[in-house]
């Protein structure tokens, strides 16, 4: 259905804040996006992001040590369990506090929460693979111990290796020693000594030594060791001796990298290798206990926020949350693994190649970048344009990509050796706003907000062709239709104009509106114009007859959330009901809005009903997401969420010579708007340009369900019996279940041939692309030609409508499969070519037993040399035993023709013969 669309991935983003995560077995990378977490897959090179979503920005992630159990906390403390693997929310609590550290026990049993000056250990919940017997409890949070010592906040929380003891650094310059459960002669014990908070300790391997790291760069090195003896006093006994034993500095090092700061740290014990990033956007990777540098690289121009190891010690991940950059590097062949970095500013503008695999994003940064569909990373980044880019636009063919900036160009790019080739300017400096590419991707059309003329260039040339005018206002937006030569631009005079730049007479009349046009979108056919304007309507025209045929009020549909400066309610604020961005999906059936809200609407262009509404964001740390304001957080300086409570947000621009920060920065919330939409080439998907990302909507469901996933009888032995009682397509399925290639061989090759399309036509989709990878495999390793044939065309005929659907997903099979039909086509024909003279020689001998001077000599009907196409020969030919082996036959083809003339009646014998 047409109001399926779920969310499936977040693009556009890859760090936020908060704290970066590897999975147990090192191959995933979690990373918080907003309110959201995004999965990295290192191995495969693919991302996808969680289906839950938290009402603030997440700040803490923690996996248990199973790798089945997901926590994440946001910023007012509300917790989500997550089952990791399935993708399922299985518990929502509060914390009812501020965490500032989390972190699993190693052995899973329990979880650590730094909630402002102290720390609270939880008992992990009872889940499959988790816990004493696996049951789901009903109150499954359980609070094992509070602890306290701390007078500032807790930074980090470090368990040792038996998890009976962990370690908490904090900004009170001094990191505790506690024990999970009471321990005989064991006292908490404060680590003090530094001059600056410390950013984090942890134990070394053998649990011996602590490592802990200040803000200022200092590094110190504690053991379990006694006081020097005095030289005045010396003690005597085992008691005095047990007395003077305890935690003291045996080693001081410090990094050297002043003025900078050390803002995260992480130690990999097994290794015993410490990394430091600091906030000149400097990492460094030290061997210990020596503190052997090991490498000292820039990765970035801003601060570090968060570093982290993988279990093995061979990556490094790094996140920069001003900049959202995020880098996974492998220290050991200095080479990056991954390297994504989002748009640090406001999306202006989104584009699907013709194909769907790609998306193009232009945002305020100045940058224009190219992400993978499938893949979910960034492929290619151009930083040529000098301000916001505004608009982008792709040529029919997909390998040419238009951009529009405020810098007063237009750049066309090359996405096969992604190049700038061509640029744009006119004649005076102008901003330009909107953009439009000719179908043939010749000329390319622009409008400016400085200028209210159109703009027409040639791409082969690039020289400006002309200028259009006739506007009385900015060009808002425009639009090519798909059958040439006619342009459709909006404008803030409260008019669209439809131009024909290839004709003639190239005036135009206006169609008048009521309120000022923000965006217009053209059917598919060309054939009707939608138009949305500042007033909230929606409203339909047919491009032939330059009549109104349909009007939408859609100010309720387009009204969102209410943001903490406005005065008025959400129902009665005018900044929000109307649509920035409208666009039609394939078919012309549907229109997709979204605007200055969190809603994008779908609406049925026929009948102009609202289909579905699409929430694009609940975070309630954006400004426009809440229906209602609590009068508590309105206070006499202006609402709470505005105010500066605290020096951190002043920090990060200093002004020279001011130690304490820039006062004059302030906190800023960012709105939630869509800035556009658009639908996928196949229909099953839409993005949308929002304030957290590059949103996406699929109809796909990236997790299927198969009931063979339950079925434990699923065996060899009971496989082969389904094959004996004929049950092929039962058999065959299990067989694919159990993915053993010789058990799926030997049930492939028993069904009977006139069963293939029945057993085709019963298969789940689940396995149609596996069925194909199959068949073609068996193509190069089985001598029956015509069967596989069968199997294949059995499958394009019978499921070809959901492979073009999937055809992003299955364009690998797709491959396949062609190569494999295009090599047996290529060996029959090398066959017929290579044998042709052989056969025709064969063909024209008398028979063996045929007397002399009874040859008959070879005719056709009508007395001629009878002709035969060589495919009908072989058709023919098909029942003879033949064997194709690296092109070539070995067949006894002689054998057949006597047979066939022995079988012949003497009256009626004739030869058959092949002209060249």
């Amino acid at each position: 259905m047409k109001t399926d669309f779920k969310f499936s991935n977040l693009l556009g983003t890859v760090y936020c804040n908060g704290n970066l995560l590897f999975t147990p077995d090192g191959n995933s990378l979690l990373s918080p996006v907003g309110n959201r977490v995004s999965v990295f897959d290192l191995v495969n090179n693919k991302s996808y992001t969680l289906p839950l979503a938290h009402r603030k920005n997440i700040c803490r992630l923690a996996l248990n040590p199973q790798g089945n159990l997901l926590l994440t906390v946001d910023d007012d403390g509300r917790a989500i369990l997550t089952n990791f693997p399935r993708r399922i929310v299985l518990y929502h609590f509060s914390l009812k506090g501020s965490v500032s550290a989390l972190s699993f026990s190693p052995t899973g049993r329990h979880f650590a929460v730094g909630l402002d000056r102290q720390v609270e250990v939880w008992c992990t919940p009872s889940a499959p693979g988790a816990g004493n017997d696996g049951e789901i409890e009903f109150a499954p949070f359980v609070r094992h111990r509070v602890y306290t010592g701390h007078f500032d906040a807790v930074q980090r929380i470090e368990w040792s290796g038996d998890s009976r003891f962990f370690l908490t650094a904090s900004k009170d310059l001094t990191a505790r020693i506690y024990s999970l459960d009471p321990e005989p002669g064991h006292v908490p014990t404060a680590l003090a000594g530094h001059k600056e908070a410390v950013q984090g300790a942890w134990f070394s391997k053998d649990q011996e030594t602590i490592l802990s790291v200040g803000r200022d760069g200092a590094l110190f090195q504690w053991g379990y060791v006694a006081k020097p003896r005095s030289e005045e006093i010396e003690s005597t006994g085992d008691a005095n001796e047990d007395q003077r034993m305890r935690w003291r500095i045996v080693q001081r090092h410090y990094f050297g990298q002043s003025p900078a700061r050390v803002t995260c740290a992480a130690f990999h014990a097994d290794s015993n290798l410490l990394v430091v990033g600091f906030s000149s956007g400097i990492f460094g990777l030290y061997e210990m206990p020596d503190c052997n540098q090991i490498h000292n690289l820039s990765i970035s121009k801003n601060a570090i926020d968060f570093v982290t190891i993988s279990k093995s010690g061979e990556w490094l991940a790094f996140g920069a949350s001003q900049l959202g950059q995020l880098l996974v590097w492998e220290w050991q062949s200095e080479s990056y693994i991954l390297k994504q970095q989002g748009h640090f500013d406001a999306m202006n503008a989104l584009v699907y190649s013709p194909d769907g695999q790609r998306v193009v994003t232009a945002a305020d940064d100045g940058k224009v970048k190219v992400w993978d569909v499938n893949s979910g990373f960034c492929i290619a980044t151009f930083t040529e344009h000098s301000s916001g880019v505004t608009a982008c636009e792709f040529a029919k063919r997909g390998n040419v990509l238009f951009t529009a900036s405020l810098d007063g160009s237009i750049r066309a790019w090359d996405l096969t050796r992604y190049r700038n080739f061509r640029t744009f300017t006119a004649p005076s400096r102008l901003s330009f706003s909107s953009l439009a590419v000719d179908l043939s991707g010749e000329v390319v059309c622009a409008g400016s907000l400085d200028s209210f003329d159109l703009h027409i260039w040639s791409v082969q040339t690039g020289q400006l062709l002309d200028r259009l005018s006739g506007h009385e206002g900015p060009i808002s937006s425009l639009a090519f239709a798909a059958s040439g030569g006619l342009v459709v631009s909006g404008s803030w005079d409260r008019t669209v104009r439809l131009w024909s730049v290839f004709g003639r007479n190239q005036t135009s009349e206006p169609l008048q509106l009521q309120a000022d046009v923000l965006c217009v979108a053209l059917r598919p056919d060309s054939k009707q114009l939608a138009v949305s304007t500042l007033d909230g309507q929606l409203t339909f025209w047919s491009t032939s007859e330059a009549t109104q045929t349909a009007e939408l009020d859609a100010r309720r549909d387009a009204s969102g959330g209410r943001k903490i400066t406005d005065r008025r309610t959400a129902a009665n604020v005018a900044g929000t009901k109307s649509f920035n961005t409208i666009t039609y999906s394939g078919d012309g059936t549907c229109v997709l809005a979204g605007g200055s809200s969190k809603y994008i609407c779908l609406y049925d262009v026929e009948s102009g009903v609202l289909l579905k509404k699409f929430t694009v964001s609940i975070n309630l740390a954006l400004d426009g997401t809440q229906e209602y304001l609590n009068s508590r957080n309105l206070t006499e300086a202006g609402p709470l969420g505005l105010l500066d409570l605290g020096e951190d947000e002043r920090r990060r621009p200093t002004l020279p010579g001011a130690k304490r920060g820039d006062l004059s920065s302030r906190k800023v919330r960012p709105e939630v708007r869509v800035t556009s939409v658009r639908f996928s080439p196949t229909g099953r998907a839409f993005c949308a340009a929002s304030t957290e990302g590059l949103l996406i909507y699929s109809l796909d469901q990236s997790i299927q369900f198969d009931p063979f996933h339950l079925d434990t009888t699923v065996t060899p032995a009971t496989t082969l019996a389904a094959l004996s009682d004929g049950d092929y397509l039962r058999a065959l399925v299990m067989a694919f279940r159990l993915n053993l290639p010789s058990l799926v061989c030997r049930v492939y090759e028993s069904i009977p041939a006139s069963n293939i399309q029945l057993v085709i036509k019963g298969m789940p989709t689940v396995y149609v692309s596996k069925m194909l990878r199959f068949v073609a495999q068996m193509t190069e390793d089985s001598p029956h030609l015509e069967f596989n044939l069968l199997w294949i065309e059995a499958l394009l005929s019978t499921h070809g409508r959901w492979i073009r659907e999937q055809r992003g997903q299955m364009e690998e099979e797709l491959r396949v499969g062609m190569r494999a039909v295009g090599r047996i086509r290529d060996e029959l024909t090398r066959l017929a070519d290579e044998n042709i003279y052989t056969l025709d020689y064969l063909l024209n001998q008398p028979a063996a037993n045929t007397p002399l001077g009874q040859q008959k000599a070879p005719k056709g009907v009508n007395g001629a040399r009878k002709t035969v196409d060589a495919k009908a020969l072989f058709a023919e030919l098909d029942d003879a035993p033949t064997a194709i082996s690296n092109g070539h036959a070995e067949a006894s083809v002689g054998g057949h023709i006597d047979d066939d003339e022995n079988a012949m009646d003497d009256e009626e014998e004739e030869w058959i013969g092949l002209e060249d």
